[in-house]
């Protein structure tokens, strides 16, 4: 189980870095992330709606606590 509060935080402060889709399990688009820079922020700014939202989950497909 991973926690929602920790993926918001992590995406809130180290986004653009990927690091949030790492935390979550998705190892391959934290890597794609971490290239693009947040998907020149866009990608970032969803992650971090879908994440504060609960429609974000992780890989295993848990929901995030």
């Amino acid at each position: 189980m991973k926690s929602k509060t920790t993926a918001l935080i992590l995406s809130i402060l180290l986004g653009e870095l990927g690091v949030d889709r790492f935390y979550l399990g998705y190892v391959g688009l934290g890597i794609l992330k971490l290239i693009t820079a947040g998907g020149f922020g866009i990608w970032w700014l969803i992650d971090l709606i879908l994440i504060a939202t609960g429609k974000m989950t992780a890989k295993d497909g848990s929901e995030l606590v």
